[in-house]
């Protein structure tokens, strides 16, 4: 079978693959050769700027399917019995570049997509339920202190741990990170959080707020320090790998999707901030309640079209689901599109990894970079207009009202307000005490063992002790002997 033509990128034939145009066959090239001017120019432009944050990652897509009833609580179309969609779930880590090794010590990303029938709903999370700082003022510090330095472009625990022992709320997502879940066995054996608390409205109006939760049914296992380095060097992709070739094997990894539902005004009288990201909420006082199961699937066909170019956004909420008025949460709304804008193009979500696979896309949002979409030539660019039913769509005036929270004086200031039990190293110490067991204890004091080694300021190692006895007294103590 003879092989179709190469062609350019405007589909005519393409010269050669293997040679350029010159002035006899040694003499130099010539500029009008169109084929190499446009394979050059394209492969200097094959990049995009790098995630700042979740550089490193990869994913797969799959299939949600709702197997519970939970429409006392929501009316969303994604979570109705017997309701199924696609999905996309995007896994990371936060510090490291593109080339960095999976199996570094770090928090992962897990970033989950459903093409629901009411457009995209992306919860944003990790594989922790909980995160570093409250406030998004802090965020680009933060990212920064994890980076690297300025003038040797090394990373430094001096930085990572000046940053982490001024920032006392940190303690909480520090004490798991330096646990087992800062190391996971793979992607497929960690469990992933909307970390967030998010709302969710049923079809009398009634409003509660929630947070997701997703539980591996491979199970949730953690790798050695020493195998994490070994692999470090040997298969810097473990994880990508791993992933990849359980879903080709037909493998399929799974999670259950719970969440915990808070009725809405018990979050004023809650014994602490419900909106607090550095806290959980006791599964004693809100069970989890299951929903359904996702499924990952399918490999994607192009990794850079499907995974690098996804871009997520915690504000892709659909009717039925909404936001809190969690500080973190309400910038991520606004940092991820802007993000993206700038990483992908003005039009990222046209790509077809982005758009909507079960809904349609009516606005009078155009041209700007790569624009490809338009609407029916007798639809107008502006509104209002005078045109009727086929001058283009209209708004929905209800749209998004059922979940706003904004006028609600009381919770606001509810949620601005030091409550109970809100402090930096309670739950922190609890996870330390009564959650890790006798051999999570153990490889724990060892890592921040070698942590406090990589310090080599003496006022901050004094306050890494410090922060640690603030957690665990009887830890800082234990800590302190081994120095």
């Amino acid at each position: 079978m003879t092989k179709p033509n190469t062609t350019t990128q405007t589909g005519t034939p393409a010269p050669s693959d293997a040679h350029s145009l010159t002035v006899g066959a040694d003499g130099p090239t010539v500029l009008h050769d169109r084929y190499l001017v446009e394979k050059l120019a394209s492969f200097n432009r094959e990049r995009v700027p790098e995630r700042n944050p979740h550089a490193k990652g990869g994913g797969a897509f799959g299939e949600f399917v709702v197997t519970e009833d939970v429409s006392a609580y929501t009316r969303a179309a994604v979570f109705q019995p017997g309701a199924t969609s696609e999905t996309l779930l995007r896994f990371s880590s936060v510090a490291g570049e593109q080339g960095s090794p999976d199996t570094w010590r770090d928090v992962r990303g897990f970033s989950l997509r459903f093409y629901t029938s009411e457009g995209n709903l992306d919860i944003v999370g990790n594989n922790t339920p909980t995160f570093f700082i409250r406030d998004a003022m802090k965020f680009p510090d933060f990212i920064h202190s994890q980076k690297r330095l300025g003038d040797s472009g090394l990373r430094d625990a001096d930085m990572q741990w000046d940053f982490w022992t001024l920032s006392p709320e940190s303690a909480h997502q520090v004490t798991y990170l330096m646990g087992d879940r800062g190391l996971p066995r793979s992607w497929r054996h960690m469990n992933g959080y909307g970390s967030h608390t998010y709302q969710w409205v049923n079809a009398q109006g009634e409003r509660f707020w929630v947070q997701y939760h997703f539980m591996s049914n491979q199970g949730v296992e953690a790798m050695g320090a020493a195998e994490a380095e070994q692999l470090a060097g040997s298969d810097a992709d473990h994880y990508r790998r791993d992933l990849f070739d359980a879903i080709t094997r037909g493998e399929h990894p799974s999670w259950d999707v719970y969440v915990q539902v808070m009725p809405y005004d018990e979050a004023k009288e809650y014994r602490f901030n419900p909106f607090d990201l550095t806290k959980t909420w006791s599964k004693k006082d809100y069970p989890r309640i299951k929903v359904g199961t996702f499924t990952l699937n399918r490999n994607p066909q192009n990794f850079f079209a499907e995974i690098e170019q996804a871009a997520f956004s915690p504000g892709n909420q659909v009717p039925g689901t909404g936001i809190s008025p969690d500080k973190m949460l309400m910038a991520r709304v606004f940092a991820y599109p802007d993000a993206q804008r700038h990483r992908v193009g003005t039009n990222y979500n046209q790509l077809p990894v982005n758009q909507p696979h079960a809904a349609e896309v009516r606005n009078y949002m155009h041209e700007g970079h790569m624009q490809y979409r338009f609407n029916p030539a007798e639809h107008r660019v502006y509104t209002p207009n005078s045109y009727g039913p086929e001058g283009g769509p209209e708004a929905d005036p209800l749209a998004g009202v059922e979940a706003s929270w904004e006028s609600d004086g009381e919770l606001i200031r509810s949620a601005a307000t030091l409550h109970l039990d809100d402090d930096d190293f309670g739950q922190a110490g609890t996870l330390y005490r009564m959650v890790f067991d006798d051999e999570q204890r153990a490889r724990f004091l060892d890592t921040l063992t070698g942590q406090g080694q990589g310090i080599t300021i003496d006022a901050i190692r004094e306050r890494f002790f410090q922060y640690w006895t603030n957690v665990d007294a009887s830890l800082g103590d234990a800590l302190r002997a081994r120095f």
